[in-house]
């Protein structure tokens, strides 16, 4: 199936002299849409030619990977867990409610014993107590999520300068591999303090290399992390982010979730407005999904 594409009319980025279009990821699938599938392709690949019938993941209670990797499974026939980060809260909200419905088992841990989650010591435990089971790591971030990140974009030189939300720099590594030398990534991070994904995305991109699993371009694209745009760290939302989304959503018909695209969409207008760009610039924005976190999300704005 391929992607949409959608080009983005705007005053901001004519003053700038800049192209901006969206790659619409968030359109690929009513369930499991984003960068998620790409994520879980070859996770979910390597599951089934390791005959294991049921999957393990890792997530928050508003994760938008526990949501696609419990829609995932209840498609293809995988018995799904999640492992979910802190205590059990009833009712459950619209996440988690969704992948029961979808057949996951949630099994729940406390934050600090979480913290433990890529330890063999824990996974190990968890083997015990749940038999044979492929582990999926939080976010799908393990190579073969990385694999799957190289085809997002694919080979293409109509753009100069890809921009994206990053919360475990798995997507970002991936697309850098596909891209040439000409190109650039631009990864805006969700978290606070997020240079830190600086030593993750090269151990990624490190690793994967060393790997010998495919690669369209055996030496990255160059890449840069942006951290000024989190609002406050993840899932972190003030009054400008609420209004920047609904306006945007209104004027270009593209909607945003509050924890990732939006923020990266807020930064790439700011930095429009910064002259950051040079002109003539051709921006491709990935919509990375993630619109089903909203219903929580604004949930929790309304009791604020």
């Amino acid at each position: 199936m391929k992607t949409p594409m959608q080009q983005i009319n705007n005053e901001i980025a004519y003053r700038a002299g800049v192209e901006l279009s969206v790659l619409r990821l968030d359109c690929l699938h009513p369930l499991v849409n984003g960068n998620k599938w790409f994520k879980l392709k070859y996770n979910l690949l390597e599951a089934k030619q390791q005959n294991l019938t049921t999957l393990l993941t890792f997530g928050g209670a508003y994760s938008n990977h526990i949501f696609a990797t419990a829609a995932a499974g209840n498609l293809l026939g995988f018995r799904t867990i999640g492992v979910i980060r802190g205590e059990e809260r009833l009712p459950l909200n619209p996440t988690l409610s969704f992948a029961v419905q979808q057949g996951m088992q949630l099994v729940y841990l406390n934050r600090e014993s979480y913290q433990q989650r890529h330890t063999s010591e824990l996974q190990k435990d968890l083997r015990q107590r749940f038999g044979e089971i492929f582990i999926i790591p939080e976010g799908g971030s393990n190579l073969n999520g990385v694999r799957g990140c190289t085809e997002i974009v694919g080979e293409t030189e109509a753009f100069d300068i890809i921009c994206l939300a990053c919360g475990t720099g798995t997507t970002l590594a991936g697309i850098t591999l596909s891209l040439n030398q000409k190109q650039r990534v631009i990864g805006f991070p969700v978290l606070k303090n997020g240079g830190f994904l600086t030593q993750e995305i090269a151990s990624l991109l490190e690793n994967y290399l060393a790997s010998g699993l495919p690669a369209p371009n055996n030496s990255p694209a160059s890449w840069e992390l942006v951290c000024d745009y989190h609002l406050g760290g993840y899932a972190k939302v003030n009054d400008e982010l609420v209004i920047f989304r609904q306006q945007f959503e209104q004027t270009h018909g593209i909607p945003l979730d509050y924890v990732y695209t939006a923020k990266m969409f807020y930064g790439v207008m700011d930095l429009l407005q910064q002259d950051f760009f040079h002109k003539g610039d051709r921006l491709l924005l990935i919509h990375t999904g993630g619109l089903q976190g909203n219903i929580g999300m604004e949930e929790r704005l309304q009791r604020l």
